[in-house]
Parts: C-alpha cells; structure tokens; sequence
C-alpha cells in the first residue's frame, strides 16, 4: 500500500464482496529477503503490525499469514469431507468388480503337489455337486430320465403289438412245431412255452433302448455340468479328462444296467408264473379230433382261445416289466453315477505326482498375469478404502 493508505473498505468487503472473507497478509520485502530475515520472526513482525496499526487493529484477529493459512486448511478440509462419500463409493464398487473379475479367473494354482491334488479334487468336487443337482431337480435336466420311462419305454413295449404276433396262423405253426413228431396229450404246454417266449423275447429291444436312452440323458448332464463348472473353464486339460472319466463310468454303468435289465426279461422268458396256467387244464378237452392231421387237428376257436389266453399272460408280465426295468436303470446308472461317477478318476488322481497334476492344471500364463495384477490393484484400492474410512469415522 502507498504511504498514507489502507485497504480497511477492501478488507471489510465493503469494495468487493467475496464468498470468503478477506485476508490481509505482510510479505516479506526484499531488503528482508537480502538480510535473510526468516519466517518465524517475519510472522511475528506481521502480527505485531496488525495489532499495533490504528487502521487494521480492530482485524488483527483474522488478518495475517496464520490467519489465512487455518482459513485455507479448514476450507480444504470441507471440500474434501464433501468428497468422501463420492471417493467411497467409486472405491467400493472398484473393490466390488476387482473381486469379480479374480473369481472368474478362478484361485491360483498352488506350488506343492498337496496344494495342486487340492486344487484339483475340490473342482471335481464342484463339477459333482453340479451334476447332482441336475439329478435331483435343483437343476434343469433330470426330469428327461422320467420322460423315458414314462413315455418312450410305454410307447416301445405298445409298439410290439403282441396281438399280432399271436394270430391264428402264428398260434397253429408255433403249437404245431413244438409238438414235433408226437403231438401233445393234453395241453399244448410246449406250444404255450414258445409262444410266451417268442412274445416276451421282443420287450428286450424296448429294455436295451430305455437303458440307452437314460445313458444319453446322464451324458447330457455331464456335459452340462462340466459347461456350468466355473472352475473347470480355468483349465483345458483339467475339463478335458473329468469329462472323459464321467463318460468312462457312464459307459460301464450302461453296461452293467443293461446286463441286468435284460435278465428280468430272460427271467421272465425263462420262468414262467405257474398259477396263470393252473387254470388252463378245464379249457384242454375243448381242443380239436386226434383223427385229423397234424396240421389241421385245432379249429380256429381253439386256437383263438389258445392265443387269447398267451395275450393275457403276455400283458400281465409286460405291465410287470414296464414297473420293473425302470427300477433297475436307475438302480445301476441313475444312483450309481451319483454316487460314483469319479470315483475311479479319484484313485488314479491320487497315484499322480506333481508334474502331472501341473499338466492338468494348465492354466494360461496370460491368465496368470493377469490375476496378478488385478490382485495388486485390489489391495492398493483396499488399503485406500481402510484410509478413507478412518478419516471419516474420525471427523
């Protein structure tokens, strides 16, 4: 300020009006620069003017370097108290992406053999307990394996049309060759025989195909399982050899499920249930004239009879079949693969030494890298998300 001045209207914002209020301050001349006064006494000089000046006396208290310094401090310190919230939440839902973007990438692989065969038994764990889930309803899937035996295997066992296997023609030739050369006394108990078994026989086609249409389905959700395993997407080789030991099971389970759901029906073709035919021997004296020929000893009623009789029988043992050849898929391939689809794979993944197992775990190094990086990015963002909080629960 020129000699004989002030600035006490500019001050007072009484010139100009400021948001904040104005702030005096006595910087330092540059003959006190040369003399090297320092700050501290060119502080004090300050004060020391305001308070003894008859113009700035009555602003001492909010005029100088000090003053305007608290001012700025406290100014800064609203503004950026008025920030936080918005810098927690960017930081948050950062933190929350970080995470998300590492658990699609899966966990790191392990260095020791024990930390890889766990790595390892928990994914096939997980692709498991997917599976499972698709079995028992918690998934879309299982309910296809209800669908065969509800309708394919009826459908293929109405297909067979025993009513037509048994015609007149049919009843006469099969009763006429198992006599042989010396017809039957009473009943035709061998022509019977060979009529139940030429009819039941048939239903093993329907049977074969129910067990292998069960095995498509179980397949099926294998592949399911495996597409919906996350972790198993982190390691080619990995999906590619749980998916090929599930296969190998299902393959064995078929067979043994069809091994024993055609001895139901040999049972049946083998054995037949005696008091169905304890009834028969009031309806044997209706038969035909020995004077005839061999080929033309029974009428066409008889016959009819005879073959009416085989039907009944015939479609008792279907329907029977129909209830049992269900039980027995799933008994040897529903419950088995769900108690034992890996079980094998377990075994021959516990003989396997480190190189091996870091041969499944094939993850890709870019992968690597990558999880890396994310990893330090996440505990950069978690360190100034602790700072950040403690700052503000502080205020």
């Amino acid at each position: 300020m020129d000699k004989g001045t002030n600035a006490v209207d500019i001050l007072e914002g009484k010139s100009y009006k400021l948001q904040f209020p104005w702030v005096g301050v006595v910087n330092r001349s540059q003959a006190d620069i040369n003399k090297s006064v320092d700050m501290i006494a060119a502080r004090r000089r300050e004060r020391e003017y305001f308070q003894s000046s008859p113009e700035y006396s009555h602003l001492a208290h909010r005029m100088g370097s000090e003053h305007l310094g608290k001012m700025l401090s406290k100014h800064l310190e609203t503004v950026i108290k008025s920030r936080i919230p918005g810098l927690q939440s960017l930081i948050n839902k950062t933190i929350i992406e970080l995470e998300g973007e590492l658990t699609k990438l899966g966990k790191p692989i392990a260095a020791d053999a024990g930390g890889k065969l766990y790595t390892t038994m928990e994914i096939c764990r997980a692709f498991d307990q997917n599976f499972k889930e698709h079995l028992d309803g918690v998934r879309a899937g299982g309910e296809k394996i209800y669908g065969v035996f509800d309708n394919q295997l009826p459908a293929a066992l109405k297909r067979l049309q025993f009513d037509k296997h048994l015609s007149i023609e049919n009843v006469r030739k099969l009763i006429t060759e198992a006599d042989g050369y010396q017809p039957h006394l009473i009943a035709p108990e061998q022509g019977y025989r060979r009529l139940i078994e030429s009819c039941l026989v048939t239903i093993r086609g329907p049977a074969e195909a129910a067990v292998d249409g069960v095995h498509a389905i179980l397949k099926g959700i294998v592949q399911k399982a495996i597409a919906e395993t996350t972790e198993l997407k982190q390691y080619p080789t990995l999906r590619v050899e749980v998916g090929n030991a599930a296969f190998e099971s299902l393959e064995r389970m078929r067979e043994e499920s069809k091994r024993a759901t055609l001895q139901l029906v040999d049972m049946e073709c083998g054995y037949l249930t005696v008091e169905f035919f304890r009834k028969l021997p009031q309806d044997v004296e209706k038969g035909g004239n020995p004077t005839h020929s061999l080929f033309d000893r029974y009428n066409d009623s008889y016959l009819r009879r005879v073959g009416s009789t085989v039907l009944q029988y015939v479609n008792m043992t279907c329907a029977s079949l129909r209830n049992s050849i269900p039980k027995s898929i799933v008994y040897c391939q529903v419950r088995e693969a769900k108690r034992s689809l890996l079980d094998f794979f377990f075994t021959e993944l516990g003989k396997k030494e480190s190189k091996q197992l870091s041969k499944m775990l094939d993850e890709d190094p870019a992968v690597q890298q990558r999880r890396a990086n994310l990893a330090k990015r996440l505990e950069l963002y978690r360190s100034a998300q602790h700072e950040i909080d403690a700052v503000a629960w502080s205020k």
